[in-house]
């Protein structure tokens, strides 16, 4: 163990020190244009009425876009979710480690109502409105889902299934009418939980079961906790999981896998362009990256973030994504083909670069052969 007469350093191994002072060195930064926010941020949202504002959660128990803060709880902020636009304004909720769910209008920032009956935090949110009703679904670590009247507060049904803490929640857009249709009167929502199962639930205005359509129920396409579900135009599922995997499940083939995106750590989150050309993940690594939708292929790592990644957020115009961590800064990241090409390109070239100043060092020993192969091949191009 190193010695030191730093008093931060006291009682820390070499490992520790060595990994602060490489966050430290990380965190001065500018990449994505980092917004820094007074505490760890743990969700985000976007605003369906301004597509250049988002909402995030922190830990610091406040709930802001940086131009607006909600204020009112202590405790740590781990979900968010927006009601539909009703009365000229809408209702901002988020669920809350005081096992709660807070809620706020979202034009005048008045808190409106506290919804209590979970026995552990929240993890999840999802607004739904069911036959014309609009309604709250909330999943907890107590491993229970809620549904509830917005309007009244009340609860309407609890939902037990999983034996683990709920992840995330996600509507089925096949059980949905068709833009301009009739009302919905009842839906279809998936649950994730930790435990690896994926489970579905069919909501209406006045019962609310799990549905065992087939042998696929519940799915099981992961080997542990399932973080987040996120539904394709054409209605399969892309999945973001502990066992360092995202995945596109195919719901014609009884959810199989037909896509596999291996990670180094956790994956933590996972969007789609809106094109759906590109698959964007979050890792718990610290980096963000950006896959080809078609072909699977990792094709740039965006780094800059130097804590675990928490969420993601396309933007509505489509040509870029927020990405939030636990060092409590927002980032942005671009989506179009130019600039995508352009930031691999710079990437390759500064590993070209490092490579050729260890072997100017006098490091090329401490290179594997395979290294030794790459470094040449990149040198031989640029002749």
């Amino acid at each position: 163990m190193s010695r030191t007469t730093d008093p931060g350093h006291f009682f820390q191994t070499t490992s520790s020190v060595e990994e602060s002072a490489r966050k430290a060195a990380k965190s001065k930064n500018e990449h994505g244009n980092p917004i820094k926010l007074s505490s760890k941020i743990l969700a985000i949202a976007a605003d369906p009425d301004d597509a250049g504002a988002i909402y995030t959660a922190e830990a610091a128990g406040i709930t802001s876009d940086k131009s607006r803060i909600f204020t009112g709880p202590t405790a740590p902020l781990t979900c968010l979710a927006l009601s539909t636009f009703v009365g000229g304004s809408r209702t901002l909720f988020a669920g809350c480690w005081d096992k709660s769910i807070h809620s706020w209008s979202s034009t005048t920032r008045k808190p409106v109502r506290r919804y209590s009956g979970h026995n552990d935090f929240l993890k999840a949110l999802l607004c739904v409105t069911v036959a014309g009703k609009e309604l709250l679904i909330s999943g907890g670590a107590d491993a229970v889902i809620i549904v509830w009247e917005i309007a009244t507060g009340m609860k309407l049904h609890t939902l037990k299934g999983h034996a683990r803490g709920v992840q995330d929640l996600a509507i089925d857009p096949l059980s949905l009418p068709a833009e301009g249709g009739i009302v919905a009167n009842e839906i279809i929502f998936f649950s994730a939980g930790s435990e690896r199962d994926i489970r579905r639930w069919r909501l209406t205005a006045d019962s609310a079961v799990e549905t065992n359509e087939s042998a696929a129920d519940p799915i099981f396409a992961h080997e542990t906790s399932v973080y987040r579900l996120v539904f394709d135009s054409e209605g399969d599922l892309w999945t973001a999981s502990a066992d360092k995997t995202a995945k596109h499940l195919v719901r014609t083939r009884s959810w199989e896998a037909d896509t596999v995106l291996q990670h180094p750590d956790f994956v933590r989150d996972i969007k789609l362009s809106n094109d759906e050309r590109w698959v964007v993940t979050a890792c718990r690594d610290e980096e963000v990256r950006v896959w080809d939708a078609g072909s699977g292929e990792l094709y740039h790592v965006y780094s800059g973030h130097y804590e675990e990644v928490t969420g993601l957020l396309v933007l509505g115009r489509g040509d870029g994504v927020v990405s939030v961590s636990i060092d409590g800064t927002v980032r942005r990241w671009s989506l179009r083909q130019q600039d995508l090409t352009k930031a691999r390109l710079d990437a390759e070239k500064a590993e070209q670069g490092l490579l050729e100043e260890k072997v100017e060092a006098g490091e090329k020993s401490l290179l594997t052969a395979e290294e030794e192969a790459e470094l040449a091949e990149l040198m031989d191009e640029d002749d």
